[in-house]
């Protein structure tokens, strides 16, 4: 609430809030009219300095003020109200107990913005238990206990949070990123890949924003240097997204000529000489309102933003519009009432896992003005209730763009500070344990051609075995190459297709414990009589023959297979190890086939005389079955192409 910024009066001191307090008390015994004048004089000049924004020399001529007369309550009141203004709520609240200490009754009406100043620094108990004072005062008028109120529902909120959260042994330690990163000009809205090797942020140098890069390297950050290439202009870019892959940045763009509106959606992609030059994301995106904060989905298939534009809940909303396989977005959907409130919503993040949405909002309760908040996508329409971060992450500051690496537990954020190069820079700090998303992996290759080992574009897809959701699907680069994200703590089915191919299918079992990024480079088979490809997605248990819940989505892919290429005709192979009689492992490899042709048989779409099934037992062993990896590869269902 920005009435709340520091002025000066001759008589008493005001901080703007004092615009709203009715009366001032009269039982007190300290008389502004019997200060002396020398002081009076020297506190006149820190008015003085106030009014023309000078603070540094207004705080100067309050001490001189002080050492003239210490108990010059006012003085004290002041300079609470200027330290407040620039966020040293520490030094404010020493100078409001020190005026409370010399005259309580004087010193009572500014309780409120005492208040503040404790909530400033944490402590919402004594906050409350001020505002609370503060309220008491029955010669308030309407405007001074609306202020009131408000406060104190800020610090019951914190206080209720705290007691919902416990800290435990929890450091807030931000660090600067430092001098490689920031500089004396501003440097905010921080944006990351995957590998957190690379950081782009906006830098604003007299009044002109730019993009910047820094590499991590041997364990530090490098000299920023402008992007290369035509994204960056004379005009400002900012708010900027870069993908999960390095590929693409998404970002706002005001008053450029081509646009629809005041700030619409620009995309750059990466070329071999640098960054392209901006396109606009287009009309059906962006309107004649105001649209800005991008953020890309780890597929690039989803794109978050806010937006003032028609359907909204009150000023900003957060929207979401899709990418389609002809590559143009969709219309923007907003992502409603849970979300999005009668305030303002803006500077979404989708972390890593495609689940969990970061932004902030002044509209959620919180500690006062702008707040960060997370919540998770429970399905392709529905949010879970967004949850506070919590102080300090929060504060009773306005709160930006925050963005957490894919290890679920680095977030950066731009803030100013007492180690602040120049006004805004960029700093890391951990997340507190309850409120990480899970970490998040990822595998990377190339898709190519089996044969010919010519790179394929083709379509990658993550779904979650035991939920059959689809987490992310992603399309290749023209030469085959694929990133996509691991969340740990589930099971995945990792599916790539391409028109004329057999699929490919791999399995990842990633417990919270997993640490390792996958590397696949991907052979697809052309479909061809003999072609074949293990289904690494078909569950058994031990010694039966039923289909495991986790095997329909691969046997799924296998029914879309056979209705894209109705020719098609295929064998199911069953494979066991060498553990058991070989009559019993041809019995069990026959059923598990058997099995998988009933299943494809039930959905009704294949023909019978395009099916056949065999069991191998342990026959045709692919790897050693000395050991159980061994073993566990022999266990196998194969599909190959018998004529097409």
């Amino acid at each position: 609430m920005k009435i709340e910024k520091t002025i000066f009066k001759k008589l008493p001191l005001l901080i703007a809030f004092l615009l709203i307090i009715a009366a001032a008390a009269n039982a007190q015994w300290y008389n502004p009219e019997k200060v002396n004048k020398k002081a009076s004089m020297v506190y006149e000049l820190a008015y003085q300095n106030a009014q023309d924004g000078k603070y540094g020399e207004a705080i100067a001529n309050i001490n001189k003020a002080i050492l003239i007369e210490p108990k010059y309550v006012e003085a004290y009141l002041s300079r609470a109200g200027i330290y407040a203004d620039q966020q040293k709520y520490d030094s404010s609240v020493l100078d409001f107990e020190k005026a409370l200490q010399l005259d309580a009754e004087f010193a009572k009406t500014y309780l409120l913005p005492y208040s503040i100043s404790l909530a400033g620094i944490g402590q919402f108990q004594k906050a409350l238990a001020a505002v609370t004072e503060f309220l008491t005062n029955n010669t308030l008028n309407i405007q001074s206990q609306q202020a009131g109120k408000y406060r104190k529902n800020t610090y019951e909120f914190a206080i209720g949070y705290e007691k919902k959260h416990p800290s435990n042994n929890y450091l807030f330690a931000r660090k600067n990123l430092g001098d490689s990163v920031n500089s004396d000009a501003l440097e905010y809205y921080p944006s990351l890949t995957i590998d957190s090797k690379k950081l782009i942020f906006t830098r604003r140098v007299n009044n002109d924003e730019d993009f910047y890069e820094s590499d991590f390297v041997e364990g530090k950050w490098s000299k920023a240097k402008p992007l290369e290439g035509r994204v960056n202009t004379n005009l400002n870019e900012g708010a900027q997204a870069i993908s999960q892959d390095g590929e693409w940045i998404i970002f706002t763009g005001c008053n450029y000529p081509e646009g629809q509106g005041s700030c619409d959606l620009y995309i750059s992609f990466k070329k071999k000489n640098g960054w392209s030059e901006a396109e606009n994301i287009g009309p059906i995106v962006n309107t004649d309102f105001w649209e800005s904060s991008p953020s890309l989905s780890p597929d690039k298939r989803d794109l978050y933003f806010s937006s003032n534009q028609g359907g909204t809940y009150g000023g900003k909303d957060i929207f979401v519009t899709h990418r389609n396989n002809n590559g143009k977005w969709s219309r923007p959907q907003n992502l409603g009432p849970v979300i999005n409130t009668t305030g303002d919503e803006s500077c979404s993040f989708m972390y890593a896992d495609n689940q969990t949405l970061f932004f902030n909002s002044n509209g959620h309760p919180g500690y006062g003005k702008t707040d960060l908040f997370f919540s998770k996508k429970l399905n392709d329409s529905t949010w879970s209730e967004p949850e506070n971060l919590g102080y300090p992450i929060n504060t009773i500051d306005d709160e930006g763009s925050l963005i957490v690496a894919a290890d679920g537990k680095t977030a950066y954020y731009a803030s100013e500070g007492i180690d602040s190069k120049g006004g805004l820079d960029l700093y890391s700090f951990q997340l507190r344990e309850d409120i990480r998303p899970p970490k998040t992996l990822w595998v990377k290759g190339k898709v190519f051609d089996a044969k010919t080992k010519n790179g394929l574009p083709s379509s990658v897809e993550l779904t979650d075995i035991n939920s059959r959701r689809l987490i992310s699907k992603v399309q290749t680069d023209e030469e085959g190459n694929y990133l996509t994200t691991l969340p740990v703590g589930k099971e995945y089915a990792l599916n790539v297709s391409r028109k004329g191919y057999l699929f490919f299918s791999e399995n990842y079992n990633l417990d919270i414990n997993s640490d390792s990024i996958y590397t696949a480079n991907i052979p697809l088979q052309p479909i061809e009589a003999g072609a074949s490809v293990i289904l690494k997605n078909i569950f058994f248990d031990s010694k039966k023959t039923d289909l495991k819940p986790g095997s329909m989505v691969e046997l799924d892919d296998v029914v879309r297979l056979m209705n894209d290429n109705p020719k098609l005709k295929i064998l199911i192979s069953g494979y066991t190890d060498n553990v058991g009689k070989t009559p019993d492992n041809l019995t069990l490899s026959n059923g598990r086939a058997l099995a998988v042709v009933k299943y494809l048989l039930a959905s009704q779409q294949i023909a019978k005389d395009r099916l056949q099934y065999k069991g191998f037992g342990a026959a045709k062993p692919i790897a050693d079955n000395s050991n159980e990896n061994g073993k566990a590869q022999n266990r196998r269902t194969e599909l190959s192409v018998t004529s097409n």
